[in-house]
């Protein structure tokens, strides 16, 4: 009896990469994913969008580097526990990869300066502040300068790529609500 649980057992710890790697890497994560989808959190949804480029990632270095990866024994097993530390909520480990690697590298982060404000010898002046609010109100109006303040007032720094669509979606419906109003003959396909 002792000698069947324990070969059990070695077969179990042998193959631990084989068995474990598919829960961890993908029907957790799969599981978690469609959770997320029903929940209205932001949070879990970048957690998870996350998760599957940075699983898109491994796959591609997986296939570009298989015959290398081959002849390391320990390859896959550093694979599990990477995997482990990338999808378990304790560590957030794919939050950490994508903001400190992933995201500097694809993402530009050109900042956009919305109001233009030439250079000037005086150009130091409030009152040119001031005419570049007045010219953004009269080409907007006044709810959007209005959002565009608390948009100031509020950001966050470190706001999430997901939190942006987010934000600009919210304004894009307010926008279009705005324009039903104001014209009957609103057409939604036309770009701002």
């Amino acid at each position: 009896m002792g000698g069947g649980s324990g070969s059990f057992l070695k077969v179990l710890v042998n193959n631990l990469d084989v068995l474990a790697g598919p829960v961890v890497s993908l029907a957790y994560p799969l599981y978690a994913s469609v959770r997320a989808i029903e929940t209205k959190s932001a949070v879990d949804d970048q957690q998870w969008l996350t998760y599957w480029v940075l699983y898109s990632f491994i796959t591609l270095f997986e296939l570009t580097f298989a015959p290398v990866l081959e002849w390391l024994p320990f390859w896959s097993y550093a694979k599990l526990f990477f995997n482990c530390w990338l999808v378990l909520p304790q560590f957030n480990g794919a939050a950490h990869v994508y903001e400190h690697f992933v995201r500097p590298m694809i993402v530009n982060q050109q900042v956009v300066n919305i109001w233009y404000i030439p250079k000037k010898d005086e150009s130091s002046r409030p009152d040119d502040v001031i005419s570049a609010a007045q010219r953004y109100i009269e080409q907007n109006g006044t709810k959007a300068f209005e959002n565009l303040v608390n948009k100031f007032k509020s950001s966050n720094p470190k706001r999430s790529i997901l939190e942006e669509v987010e934000v600009e979606r919210r304004a894009r419906i307010q926008r279009e609500s705005e324009a039903r109003e104001v014209n009957p003959f609103f057409n939604p396909e036309y770009q701002y």
